[in-house]
């Protein structure tokens, strides 16, 4: 099943032979579905919290049982020990995110690890030290810019260079971040950027602007907390210098569950490289000999402060598993069936769907631009729009009281169920 918008149609026997054909179809089985009004919800909010995979409990469990045989043995004993428990991620992670295994590892929360490499990447200078970020940027990102700027001594509102859309519409245009990158090379140190934008959903392409990165001497760094597990990417091969995510979205590894990074091998293997360090991201061969000098190990685990929590990623193991058994490039592809037909069936049902009307898609229409994420604009009272939703067993969210974001998880969400969603909208669209 390729998708291919221009062969969708506006019934429900189609959608149900969508799903029919649906390769990952058995995967909603291996989910708890929460309910609604004393039935399973329509759950399309993957993109704020994922659901829990039922073999969760199980791998959870196996680790509490390790730790109340073997106690502390259970470091280096048992048939998983938790001193090397974060290294079978590197072969679950890489593919997600287009990396070599040793550029990546699990750990820490994703504000941290952007702390962590605001630290190691951003060392301003009196010629360099602009930052260059998209607007409306996640809060949080945000916040670790401009008290990372704060902390060099410098002026948050004169170093940060947000990248707005442009009048009209709420996408931005990578053109204008290059042209920003361009206009600012002198003194820029580091472009900030998410890979895709929690309110909009739109996905950059990044390669280029990695590129005009390079090309004024500065540093490119990415948010992924909406891009691992949705959409695909290869930072190795377009350059890209760092990059963090959480794992509790589209990876659905439970609330705020542990998070990840990426550094490119020219930067991980430099052992030279200045960055906060703790004891665990000292080489493991004598990491247990606790000698003053820290001698990181030269890859991703180099920037690893603590042990790993290993509760916490027993669940981030079983939700991976699931993603390595169905594959990311199976998973893409349902997602850009699940949100074109969702955008085809709107656009088709929901006849007044511009601006000047009730309801307008914000998210970019070309596949390439976003992932399982659609975000509409509604114009005429948005939290109504949104209580009748949540009031027929539909689970999204609402932000800024007028956009309502839609993301059909390829996991466990299906075609009728969009269908089922667009039918509610139509209803809406009549009322108002």
């Amino acid at each position: 099943m390729e998708f291919n918008k221009q062969h969708f149609e506006n019934s429900l026997a189609f959608a149900q032979q969508l799903d029919d054909a649906d390769e990952l179809k058995e995967y909603k089985n291996q989910f708890y579905i929460p309910q609604k009004n004393g039935q399973p919800a329509i759950y399309f909010c993957g993109n704020s919290l994922g659901l829990q995979p039922k073999n969760t409990k199980q791998i959870i469990e196996n680790e509490l049982e390790n730790w109340a045989t073997l106690g502390v043995e259970g470091h280096f004993s048992g048939s998983d020990p938790w001193a090397t428990y974060h290294v079978k991620f590197k072969h679950l992670l890489s593919p997600l995110v287009g990396a070599l295994p040793h550029e990546v590892v699990a750990m820490n929360s994703l504000t941290t690890n952007l702390h962590l490499m605001l630290q190691t990447f951003y060392k301003p200078t009196a010629k360099k030290f602009k930052i260059i970020t998209e607007f409306r940027n996640f809060s949080s990102d945000i916040y670790a810019l401009r008290s990372q700027v704060a902390l060099h001594g410098l002026n948050p509102d004169e170093v940060i260079v947000e990248i707005g859309n442009k009048t009209g519409t709420e996408v931005i245009d990578e053109q204008d971040i290059i042209k920003a990158i361009k206009n600012h090379g002198d003194s820029l140190a580091l472009v900030l950027l998410s890979s895709v934008n929690y309110y909009t959903g739109q996905s950059l392409q990044l390669q280029a602007i990695a590129t005009a990165t390079h090309a004024a001497n500065a540093v490119i760094g990415l948010d992924l907390a909406h891009a691992i597990g949705n959409v695909g990417m290869q930072l190795h091969d377009w350059g890209i210098d760092f990059a963090v995510w959480c794992s509790y979205k589209y990876l659905n590894s439970g609330p705020g569950a542990v998070g990840g990074l990426y550094v490119h091998e020219r930067h991980a293997a430099n052992t030279n490289l200045l960055r906060p360090a703790g004891w665990w991201g000292h080489r493991p061969e004598n990491r247990f000999q606790m000698h003053k000098e820290f001698y990181p190990s030269p890859d991703a685990d180099g920037f690893q402060l603590s042990n790993a929590p290993v509760l916490s990623m027993a669940a981030h193991f079983a939700a991976l598993q699931l993603f390595q058994a169905a594959t990311i490039a199976a998973v893409i592809n349902k997602s850009q069936m699940l949100t074109g037909f969702l955008e085809f069936l709107i656009r088709t049902k929901c006849t007044n769907i511009d601006a000047a009307f009730q309801i307008e898609i914000i998210t970019p229409s070309p596949i390439h631009q976003r992932g399982a994420q659609l975000s509409i604009a509604v114009k005429y009272d948005g939290k109504k729009l949104f209580t009748i939703l949540s009031e027929a067993g539909f689970v999204v969210d609402l932000r800024a009281e007028k956009v309502i974001r839609i993301s059909p998880a390829p996991l466990y969400n299906g075609f009728v169920e969009v269908f089922r969603l667009v039918d509610l909208l139509k209803e809406y669209a009549r009322l108002v």
